[in-house]
């Protein structure tokens, strides 16, 4: 039987990077992000119903995430019918992921992890964090958007406090080295106490 662990933490936080980390440890990882992507590609489960409610956001048989930004930039209730359609294919994603994987702990890259109520599918959760003025010097370094738009992002997630709180892990991510350190504590923890279960 698998441990599920879910990995969360707000934007800029060092969440991708620690996912790789557990990956290097022998963890399987699914990450929300990538479903995403894959269900939006050409092809992808989320291409038909998103194109028979959203038609123009559609471009070369993929969904276009700018189209969308577009879409809910002039109407935020829109973002709700995409959620009703997107999350039940993600969810479907995540569970094909569990049966098809052997690793004996899986961990789950969920930014919203708190917000969405997927913290009920884990047997534990790890929350990674810096304090906030680092978090934002990591996201205005990456050159992706702007301060107004990470206010944005960052006025939607749980405050990372609350995460915290209710987490039965926690990785301060202020330096690789430390960040991979309590990786390996945290997995040597559930892989003790699985044996002992």
């Amino acid at each position: 039987m698998s441990f599920s662990l879910g990995l969360t933490g707000s934007i800029g936080m060092g969440k991708s990077t620690t996912a790789k980390m557990f990956a290097a440890a022998g963890c399987a990882v699914w990450d929300a992000d990538a479903a995403v992507h894959r269900l939006y590609g050409a092809g992808g489960a989320a291409v038909e119903p998103m194109q028979a409610a959203f038609p123009e956001a559609i471009k070369d048989g993929a969904v276009s995430r700018e189209a969308l930004k577009v879409l809910i930039a002039a109407d935020a209730s829109i973002l709700n019918r995409i959620e009703a359609i997107v999350h039940p294919l993600v969810a479907a994603d995540r569970a094909s992921f569990r049966v098809s994987t052997t690793a004996d702990v899986l961990v789950f890259d969920i930014p919203l992890l708190f917000e969405t109520g997927g913290v009920a599918e884990m047997d534990a959760v790890v929350c990674v964090y810096v304090d906030a003025e680092t978090q934002k010097a990591r996201v205005m370094g990456r050159g992706t958007m702007s301060e107004a738009q990470f206010e944005q992002i960052r006025a939607k997630q749980m405050p990372i406090a609350d995460k915290l709180a209710q987490s039965d892990y926690r990785i301060e991510t202020i330096t690789l080295a430390h960040a991979k350190a309590k990786v390996a504590e945290i997995l040597t923890d559930i892989r003790g106490n699985k044996t002992h279960a």
